[in-house]
């Protein structure tokens, strides 16, 4: 199984742009339609702590009455109190599940993250809620953390960043090929851009492809070879930018010397080669 992580379209003064987010719905929708697959709404992948929580939630409301897959609600925040409002809009709003990392910029010991969840689960209920191990931009979940508030019962799973977590959803798409082999969802970002490729390549692994599972692997790590010229999830909103969808400019200005890169890879792209 696929789940794409968008990014979120944003206007000229950082807003989210609503219509540009139902355009990128309709666009991941269409190779998905017979696939098994849902989207992740802001996620690491949608820059999340950039937005305002009354908008993430009045589109998050829109975005599952028009997707025709199942939508996934990322409910990340600064606070519990926070996310858990997020979360019982998302749930209402009729999400397939939530995605939880630990609250974001200051550090956490492991003790605290535990309760974190755990308090969270318990005013919580109706709706699966998925751990997610973001080390590279906030407090990350320890192994034995994971599996303590997973043997629980209160949580569906864990999204890992990394390869610390057995059993995880995949959000690494340099892996794809190792997870989906495994047996293991994936939980793509690259897919955001170029969704056709990301469900070939996963449609090729389930019918025993071998070989075009290789070619396709193959082309989507030329693409993702790109990823690390630039700040986190640049390239990928770029990418779908170029692909017909009004995306808003990055959150990052880039130094003369990586827009130029930017630029070649615009080239690349317009070129066809990850096809």
């Amino acid at each position: 199984m696929v789940y794409i992580a968008a990014i979120t379209p944003r206007g000229g003064q950082g807003e989210i742009d609503a219509g540009a987010v139902f355009e990128l719905i309709d666009y991941l929708c269409k190779p998905l339609k017979g696939h098994a697959g849902a989207i992740v709404l802001f996620d690491a992948a949608g820059e999340y702590p950039a937005l305002h929580p009354d908008d993430r939630s009045r589109v998050l409301r829109l975005a599952v009455k028009r997707s025709r897959v199942p939508v996934l609600a990322g409910v990340g925040s600064a606070t519990l109190d926070l996310s858990l409002k997020l979360a019982r809009e998302a749930r209402d709003a009729g999400a397939e599940a939530l995605v939880l990392p630990p609250p974001y910029f200051y550090p956490y010991r492991q003790d605290e993250v535990r309760e974190f969840y755990f308090h969270f689960s318990a005013h919580l209920g109706g709706c699966p809620i998925y751990l997610e191990h973001l080390p590279m931009f906030t407090t990350g979940i320890a192994a034995e953390t994971a599996r303590e508030l997973i043997s629980s019962g209160r949580f569906a799973g864990i999204v890992d960043t990394t390869r610390e977590h057995s059993g995880a959803l995949v959000a690494d798409d340099r892996r794809f090929l190792e997870a989906r082999c495994a047996g293991q969802p994936v939980v793509s970002a690259a897919a955001c851009a170029i969704p056709e490729l990301v469900v070939a390549l996963d449609s090729s692994l389930t019918a025993n492809r071998g070989e075009e599972a290789c070619r396709l692997n193959a082309r989507l790590h030329d693409f993702l070879a790109w990823a690390d010229c630039f700040p986190p999830f640049a390239l990928f909103r770029i990418a779908t930018g170029l692909r017909g969808i009004k995306t808003g400019p990055p959150a990052m200005p880039m130094p003369p010397d990586k827009q130029q890169k930017m630029d070649e890879f615009r080239e690349w792209f317009k070129s066809g080669d990850w096809k």
